[in-house]
């Protein structure tokens, strides 16, 4: 996924690119203080896919908690059972980052049949790699902010918006919350044209352990819950270049050369990542997890801490 800094703000010639939040909720409410309380909650804003009676007391899952300083929201999904199993600030919206090429690339294919050698390289890189550049070309492409319109209209997302109209290309900047991800995985796997579906989870399964941006996006999912996962990523306000390059040697992306672009001013001040995708065999859990951490945080500590958080928001929300 990737957004050093500016997860969306590739390329001013393109558009501009960016990451996320519902600026007209008020960015100042996502970069504000920790929400009443660090034990998880459920919640009952993720439609269900089937009714379901809530869990007894006894059957509830063990507390998570956030580490101190960090704002933070996620919701677990089982799909099996039909409902959420372990939720916090579930409709919170922040800025998107990358999560948004969900968006850009179900947008994209469901409006084209017919997909290009050359556009299909542009959605695997955007998708498995979280390449801006390519995001930023199918985001202009497709209209920008009215890719977010119509796929939050198909999807019924409750909580998206696209990003301010001072800032169209600015894809990074849409707003989303941990339900509406959610709903974007289940959309998928339920209800998007097979074709689709097999596009874009495909590539998330192959997601790379380096970002086109040299940022590290083997955060969260990948580091604390085994295979079998799909995941998309999405990071912002660590600076344009890691300090700590994911490098190539590797062997997971060839050639990472990171671009500086000027960032926008937003006065958000916090480091924003997020974890979502889908766990287990059949794809059975859809987890979506953010976090807001302190301003001046480093990538690392705050990789560190989403990946701790993701470990206990897995065991409370699949057991």
């Amino acid at each position: 996924m990737g957004k050093s800094g500016v997860d969306c703000v590739r390329g001013r010639a393109a558009g501009t690119g960016a990451l996320v939040i519902a600026l007209a909720l008020g960015i100042a409410g996502c970069a504000s203080g920790e929400p009443r309380g660090q034990e998880t909650r459920r919640s009952p804003g993720v439609r269900p896919s089937t009714p379901s009676a809530g869990p007894s007391a006894s059957a509830a899952p063990p507390a998570v908690r956030v580490p101190a300083g960090t704002r933070a929201g996620f919701v677990v999904f089982d799909r099996a059972a039909g409902r959420v199993t372990v939720s916090r600030d579930a409709h919170g919206t922040v800025r998107s980052a990358s999560v948004v090429k969900l968006l850009i690339a179900v947008d994209f294919l469901e409006r084209n049949r017919a997909v290009s050698a050359r556009d299909r390289a542009l959605l695997r890189g955007m998708l498995r790699s979280s390449d801006d550049r390519a995001a930023t070309v199918l985001w202009n492409r497709g209209g920008r902010g009215a890719i977010v319109s119509r796929t939050a209209r198909r999807m019924g997302l409750r909580d998206t918006a696209p990003p301010p109209a001072s800032r169209p290309g600015y894809w990074g900047y849409t707003a989303l919350s941990a339900a509406d991800v959610v709903e974007v995985y289940r959309y998928l796997l339920e209800r998007a044209d097979a074709r689709v579906r097999g596009l874009v989870l495909g590539e998330l399964r192959r997601a790379t352990r380096c970002g086109r941006d040299g940022f590290d996006q083997y955060f969260g999912i990948p580091r604390a819950v085994p295979r079998p996962w799909a995941v998309k990523q999405g990071w912002s306000g660590f600076g344009l270049v890691p300090s700590e390059p994911c490098g190539a040697a590797r062997g997971d992306v060839a050639g990472v050369r990171p671009v500086a672009v000027a960032a926008p001013t937003l006065g958000v001040g916090r480091p924003v990542l997020h974890t979502t995708g889908t766990v287990g065999e059949g794809d059975r859990w859809v987890v979506a997890v953010w976090t807001l951490s302190p301003p001046g945080t480093s990538f690392a500590a705050a990789a560190s801490r989403i990946t701790a958080l993701t470990r206990q928001v897995h065991r409370a929300g699949t057991r």
